[in-house]
C-alpha cells in the first residue's frame, strides 16, 4: 500500500514525531483483545463519523488489507446512518467506493 504523499512529507520533515506517532499507534493496537479486522472496521467507523475523507480512504484500504470484504466495509459505513444522517453516510460511502472501484481513466 502506497503511503500518501502528505504523510511522506510529514515523515521527512518531522521524523521523530512521525516515529513516535507510529509507535503509539502500534501500542494502542496491541493494548487490547480486538483482532486486526475488527480494529480496521472501528477505525473506518470513527473516520466516517468524523467525516475525514482522506482517513476514510486510508482506513478502507487498510480494512481491505486486513481481510475485510467490500460488503463488510460498506456495512460499517451504512451503520453510521442513524447517527450521522443520510448526507454524511452517503459521502462516506462514496469515499469507500472510490477505494474499491477501479478508476475508468
Amino acid at each position: 500500500m502506497a503511503v500518501p504523499k502528505r504523510y511522506r512529507m510529514f515523515q521527512e520533515n518531522y521524523p521523530e514525531v512521525a516515529e513516535n506517532y507510529e509507535k503509539m499507534n502500534d501500542a494502542v493496537h496491541k493494548a487490547g483483545p480486538l483482532d486486526e479486522k475488527t480494529r480496521a472496521l472501528i477505525k473506518l467507523a470513527v473516520s466516517t463519523g468524523a467525516r475525514f475523507e482522506g482517513s476514510v480512504h486510508s482506513h478502507a484500504r487498510k480494512a481491505l488489507k486486513a481481510g475485510c470484504t467490500p460488503e463488510e466495509i460498506r456495512h460499517t459505513v451504512m451503520i453510521s446512518l442513524p447517527t450521522i444522517g443520510l448526507p454524511s453516510m452517503m459521502a462516506a460511502l462514496s469515499w469507500v467506493d472510490e477505494v474499491m472501484e477501479p478508476k475508468n481513466d
